[in-house]
């Protein structure tokens, strides 16, 4: 006998991506600032100059670079990253929650929730 999938069990995956994805992401940054304190806590910090964030962390093959070769400052933007892509991900799953149900004006609005997230995201612009 087949159980059909209900929706009370895609609330609980949901809720179970949402709470995995922000203890992944808060443990990715903790590690990325214990690697970077390690290597820059010594470091006496001039505040009377303004310095930006390095180059290799704007971009994703910098971020990458970084984490391979245990830079503190890419460990911790992956962790962000992680962080705003969990309720992305979370929107994902919720309509695939929808497609199973076959309830198509939600899948509708979510898949126009997604698409609006997306172009925000490709564009650069906030709003």
């Amino acid at each position: 006998m087949t159980k059909k999938f209900k929706d009370t069990d895609m609330q609980a995956v949901i809720g179970w991506i949402l709470r995995a994805g922000v203890l992944v992401s808060m443990s990715i940054v903790f590690i990325g600032g214990v690697i970077y304190l390690y290597r820059h806590g010594h470091t006496h910090v001039d505040y009377s100059k303004f310095v930006g964030v390095p180059d290799f962390v704007s971009t994703p093959a910098g971020i990458i670079h970084g984490i391979f070769t245990l830079r503190g400052r890419a460990i911790i933007q992956a962790g962000i990253i992680l962080l705003i892509a969990t309720p992305v991900i979370r929107v994902i799953f919720s309509a695939i929650g929808f497609i199973m149900e076959k309830d198509y004006l939600y899948t509708a609005i979510t898949l126009v929730v997604l698409l609006i997230i997306v172009s925000s995201m490709l564009s650069g612009h906030a709003g």
